[in-house]
């Protein structure tokens, strides 16, 4: 567990406070928890399907090695610029 048990949570939540705010991070922080578990169970069940219908892993991998390209294929065009903030008044 040690060095992969929840190691994306911290920078997936520092991430959400820096684009959202830490005022939205509970709400916008359990959406993508939430998110992951669905994720998470639906591909251990397909997984199984699959395999309960095919006697084999091979489609698994091969849908996993396809939405792989395709989460790369569609993170290419993102250009990466620091937020600008308005710079906060005096009350």
């Amino acid at each position: 567990m040690g060095a992969l048990w929840l190691s994306t949570v911290p920078p997936t939540n520092a991430t959400i406070a820096q684009i959202f705010g830490v005022q939205h991070l509970s709400m916008l922080g359990g959406f993508v928890f939430f998110s992951h578990q669905i994720g998470s169970f639906m591909g251990v069940w397909l997984g199984g399907y699959l395999y309960d219908r095919t006697g084999s892993y091979d489609v698994v991998w091969y849908i996993a090695i396809g939405l792989g390209i395709f989460a790369g294929l569609v993170n290419l065009p993102v250009k990466e610029s620091p937020i600008r903030r308005a710079a906060p008044q005096p009350a």
